[in-house]
């Protein structure tokens, strides 16, 4: 029995950046062998997102080590008729085909699935798009800040009432939409276990950002009054509001479910009084005036530190949180425990700590983190596998096509 779930399976990962590379790294972390193949000069721009000013300035290029582990890198001029023949030996051979480029370059490459499904038709080929794979916008390159944030309505529904809509952080669609492709993945080659056919997957931006959002979305096309849902949330409700306290921390109410829970918050912030104004003095009262309410009620929180504030609402039962920093979100011990994030086994990722993909299953190996691929670092080995001589691949560097 092999070592791995997806040990011996192929896959080509032709994709750039984050959501496609990664849907390739989650397999390679099951075992499949995954080969990178790169662009010749800069390679795949994934390569400098630790270096962008949204990104924190650190000492490791982390962003590449995180998405790129586990696989070996070969680069490809597939605009050069030799770089072509290559990809097609691969493609020949390989279980899986990731893909993200725009559609107008698949077409003008011949790397759309009708033209690479004659040369293995047992191929899982796996389509990640911004906005779908049909449409007038079908064409429109778009990353994950545009197609998944913007155009979804995820950015104009996640904001405090007044404020301005807000980008996404980096990579915070790509990454949830990486886990929808790879399901994707799998799902097709369950079917080809049991059919014996490959498939076409696909997936986009686009859709992902819907369901994410898919709680409201679903309400709009439902009918719903869309004009009084948010008239209802222009004012935060009063469990609803992050509260800021004297540390300058922040902490979440919205566990805070029950009438029973709402009496023991107020008096464990000795406000009981607050209750005897005709304004708060029933649930429905709060609601009307939740905006009164909260502003009393940060007034109380931002008398004491945090941790002061948590110490006492334990104690009592009520269940209020403090908003994490992501510094300390990635080294809390419940994250380390469930092992979602983990120590690298090679010591060249030159990285203490790799954030692990969410997928878990009990009785399914990983393979630990080692080191992503140097720039074509893999090229000549890969290329002696499928049968060049060292003098061709000579001639194929000379070229630069390689």
């Amino acid at each position: 029995m092999s070592q791995y779930l997806f040990s011996g399976l192929k896959v080509l990962d032709v994709a750039t950046v984050i959501a496609g590379p990664v849907a390739a790294t989650i397999l390679a972390d099951f075992g499949a062998e995954v080969i990178k193949i790169e662009q010749p000069g800069e390679g795949d721009m994934l390569r400098m997102l630790s270096y962008v000013l949204t990104t924190p300035d650190a000492d490791s290029n982390y962003f590449w080590q995180m998405d790129g582990r586990n696989k070996r890198g070969l680069v490809l001029d597939l605009k050069s008729v030799e770089g072509m023949e290559v990809l097609h030996k691969l493609v020949a051979e390989c279980d899986v085909f990731i893909i993200n480029h725009p559609f107008p370059i698949r077409r003008s490459l011949k790397l759309e699935y009708e033209d690479l499904q004659p040369l293995n038709p047992g191929m899982i080929y796996a389509s990640l798009s911004a906005f779908g794979e049909a449409g007038p916008d079908k064409d429109t390159r778009a990353f994950d800040q545009i197609a998944y944030w913007g155009r979804s309505g995820l950015m104009d529904l996640v904001r405090s009432p007044g404020a301005v809509p807000a980008q996404a952080l980096p990579g915070m669609g790509d990454h949830p939409t990486s886990v929808t492709l790879y399901a994707g993945i799998v799902t097709a080659l369950l079917n080809r276990e049991r059919t014996g056919e490959g498939s076409m997957v696909h997936t986009s931006l686009l859709a992902n950002g819907l369901w994410s959002v898919a709680s409201i979305a679903q309400g709009a096309l439902a009918g719903g009054d869309m004009p009084k849902f948010r008239e209802t949330n222009s004012v935060t409700g009063t469990i609803g509001r992050v509260y800021k306290t004297r540390d300058e921390r922040w902490l979440q109410m919205t566990m805070v479910r029950t009438e029973e829970q709402l009496m023991m918050l107020f008096a464990a912030m000795d406000a009981m009084h607050l209750l005897q104004d005709e304004r708060f003095s029933t649930m429905e009262a709060m609601l009307e005036n939740r905006g009164a309410l909260s502003d009393l009620v940060q007034d109380i929180l931002i008398t004491r530190d945090a941790d002061e504030w948590l110490e006492t609402f334990n104690s009592m039962e009520v269940p209020v949180r403090k908003v994490a920093d992501v510094e300390e979100a990635v080294k809390d011990e419940q994250v380390l425990i469930n092992k979602m994030v983990v120590p690298p086994v090679d010591d060249d990722m030159g990285v203490p700590l790799i954030i692990n993909h969410p997928i878990k299953i009990s009785n399914v190996a990983q393979v630990g983190p080692k080191r992503a691929p140097e720039l074509g670092e893999h090229s000549e080995e890969i290329l002696e596998s499928l049968g060049y001589s060292e003098d061709q691949i000579k001639t194929l560097r000379d070229k630069g096509v390689i």
